[in-house]
């Protein structure tokens, strides 16, 4: 990938904590206006088919949350539907910016939204509607991470991009080490390799048997989402 490489279909994996201030739960309004505007305005200006797999982290984190009174895997069943609530309100409010959404779960929810179906995706996005993920893997003990390199691969992405709270890949965590090193570029092989806790190793190995590219970027940089979209190179690069 180079700085000029324009995309065709890419897929950005948010957080759940990308709707809500540090240290509160739940889904803030001006939040999510802001990040759904955000996204809106980009997908306007960047000629590219948008798929996004959005996290439940910000309601429920199944390892976190349980607190060894809830079994693992009902935990994790409850952190599936929180990324449901966190879909149909992004989905609410990239609509209210102007752009159609459609949402597909990967659990049977269809009250709420479609059945994911791998060509009914990929049709929606043909017809410029943007799709957001939800469900996760539709199984325990994966993460969002998983879900979205799974998703990635299954819709024939160009590329995925990871928005996180930092402003990439790092040699240790930057928030508890300020003498730590912003990686610019990897490969899939090295980051395995060094244990760079960035993304899960199931979801990296899926990446690098697929050679997709991952960008990591921050989310919380205006503009970083339309420059991430329209091929620019920002954060780190994992090839």
């Amino acid at each position: 990938m180079t700085p000029t490489h324009k995309k065709k279909r890419v897929l950005l994996k948010l957080s759940g904590e990308a709707l809500i201030n540090e240290g509160s739960r739940g889904v803030n309004p001006q939040s999510l206006k802001e990040i759904a505007t955000e996204i809106a305005d980009a997908y306007k200006n960047s000629n590219c088919e948008l798929a996004i797999v959005i996290g439940g982290g910000n309601i429920w984190r199944g390892v976190r949350d349980g607190g060894g009174v809830i079994d693992r895997v009902n935990s994790d069943n409850m952190g599936m539907l929180a990324t449901v609530i966190n879909a149909i309100a992004l989905q609410s409010a990239i609509e209210d910016a102007g752009v159609p959404t459609r949402v597909l779960t990967s659990i049977n929810i269809y009250q709420l939204a479609e059945a994911f179906v791998r060509r009914k995706a990929v049709r929606h996005l043909e017809k410029g509607r943007i799709v957001i993920f939800a469900g996760g893997t539709g199984n325990p003990f994966f993460t969002t991470d998983s879900a979205a390199a799974l998703r990635a691969s299954e819709i024939n992405a160009d590329i995925l991009l990871k928005a996180t709270q930092v402003d990439g890949v790092y040699d240790s965590d930057p928030r508890k080490n300020p003498q730590a090193k912003l990686i610019s570029r990897i490969t899939y092989a090295d980051a395995i390799a060094k244990r760079l806790q960035f993304m899960d190793t199931a979801a990296l190995a899926l990446c690098m048997e697929k050679q997709l590219p991952l960008e990591v970027f921050n989310l919380h940089k205006k503009g970083n989402i339309k420059k991430a979209l329209c091929g620019e190179e920002i954060g780190t690069v994992i090839y």
